[in-house]
């Protein structure tokens, strides 16, 4: 028999077969104990021969199910999102689901768009790596009523599940670090602070430990991803102030720990040698700059993996009040925080 030329449909499954779409409905459904030995193999080779493939979209909207999981992401160029990523789709083929990843490189309409495409879409549930996304849109999520986890970031007065880095712990654990090394002069360099809890919780647990010891000077400085000029001017102001003492910089993200080293080239300013740098997140590059940078590394594919197995909870009727898990961090130590002297 030779193949269509169309898609085959369940009508031309039944035709070859010489029976009904009831029976092969049962067959395709699992229900295969009701067919005859030689219906089963009727079917079976109607299929093969055919290269039926059933729309598993219909089939699901027949049971009420889509089986489908949003994914929305501020930002898919940052190397912590693509990490994460990777345990939510691993989760989701361990469970039977199919990821619809969605990247909003950080724009409003584009946020809201993709919202009302996984709406149209039937999702069963939404993942949101929502860091850097804008409460007007986090506020649309909440209204969906969709089961959804949030990562790496908390929103006052939203009550979500939440999965991420325990940012206490892992500030205090490099600071400590960082003081340990006998620095003197330390600078937290963030992104603009705002309501972000992951920002703000690292800045707390770094001013925190700094402040248990008082021969340790902090400072701190807010500068937007892209403004190279302003960065510049931060770091170069910093190491003419403290090139004196043993002074460090402390960068809170991976994307801004890049920068950070960027600058530092432009400087030409030697970390590991002239002062030290250490980042949040461990990214690839990290072990092959010069000395190399010592990184908070985040558990960032099994904080993807956790999301999605909680939404699957929700979405399989799990009742309990909203909850936060946090994973504990791992600090690389590299040549970066290793200055002699």
């Amino acid at each position: 028999m030779n193949r269509k030329a169309s898609r085959a449909t369940i009508s031309d499954v039944a035709k070859a077969a010489k029976t009904g779409k009831t029976s092969v409905s049962r067959y395709l459904n699992g229900e295969q104990n009701v067919l005859s030995t030689d219906l089963k193999q009727r079917i079976e080779t109607a299929i093969a021969e055919l290269n039926y493939r059933p729309s598993q979209m219909a089939r699901g909207l027949k049971r009420g199910r889509t089986r489908l999981i949003g994914l929305i992401i501020a930002d898919i160029t940052n190397p912590y999102s693509v990490d994460v990523m990777g345990g939510i789709e691993a989760a989701c083929r361990a469970q039977g689901f199919t990821l619809l990843m969605c990247n909003t490189n950080n724009q409003v309409d584009q946020e809201q768009h993709y919202l009302n495409l996984l709406s149209s879409y039937q999702v069963e549930g939404i993942v949101v790596n929502a860091v850097g996304m804008r409460e007007e849109v986090l506020n649309h999520l909440q209204q969906s009523f969709l089961p959804m986890v949030l990562i790496d970031r908390k929103i006052p007065d939203f009550d979500c599940d939440v999965v991420g880095l325990d940012n206490m712990e892992a500030a205090t654990q490099v600071t400590e670090h960082l003081i340990e090394q006998r620095f003197e002069t330390l600078l937290f360099v963030t992104e603009p602070l705002g309501m972000v809890n992951t920002r703000l919780e690292r800045l707390k647990g770094f001013n925190q430990v700094a402040a248990q010891y008082p021969h340790c000077h902090t400072e701190q400085a807010e500068v937007a991803l892209h403004d190279a000029a302003k960065l510049d001017r931060v770091l170069l102001e910093f190491y003419q102030r403290n090139h004196a003492k043993r002074c460090a910089v402390l960068a809170v993200n991976g994307a801004l720990t890049l920068q950070v080293a960027r600058s530092l080239k432009r400087l030409e300013l030697n970390w590991g040698k002239e002062l030290g740098l250490l980042g949040f997140d461990e990214l690839v590059w990290s072990e092959l700059a010069g000395v190399g940078i010592t990184t908070l590394k985040q558990p960032t594919w099994q904080i993807g993996y956790a999301a999605l197995e909680q939404v699957i909870r929700r979405i399989e009727g799990d009742n309990s009040p909203p909850r936060e898990q946090v994973w504990s961090g791992e600090l690389i130590v590299r040549g970066s925080t290793r200055l002699e002297g």
